[in-house]
């Protein structure tokens, strides 16, 4: 089986780690980014099964970025976790209305984090 290629564009570090371990584990190939600008430069030149995206980034929020991977007909299909610590109604709606596939509130459970991964993997 291919192995999924997952971008983790997430500014704090030990989330960031930590997520890159837990899909490494999980059998993914995983690059990452630590800030917006960063993430839309590896979206634009590589191609990735599935993306994780923080909300508050430097450079670049997280909406931003969405709504730039969604405008891009070559990107637009590829699905999108939303990863933030603000679970407030207007954001989460706001991603939704951008295309993303998923959103979690940090901080989260890995088990169920990976679950959510590999269902959105398998839908795709």
């Amino acid at each position: 089986m291919k192995k999924s290629r997952i971008l983790v564009i997430e500014d704090e570090n030990l989330m960031n780690r930590t997520i890159e371990f837990q899909l490494k584990k999980d059998g993914h190939e995983v690059d990452t980014a630590l800030d917006g600008k960063t993430g839309v430069a590896k979206i634009e030149a590589n191609y990735y099964d599935l993306i994780i995206l923080d909300i508050m980034l430097p450079y670049l929020n997280g909406l931003e970025i969405l709504a730039k991977i969604k405008q891009n007909p070559e990107r637009r299909d590829i699905p999108v976790i939303i990863i933030s610590a603000t679970g407030l109604e207007d954001t989460v709606l706001e991603g939704f209305k951008l295309g993303a596939n998923d959103f979690i509130t940090k901080p989260f459970i890995l088990p169920e984090f990976s679950i959510r991964v590999k269902r959105l993997l398998m839908l795709k």
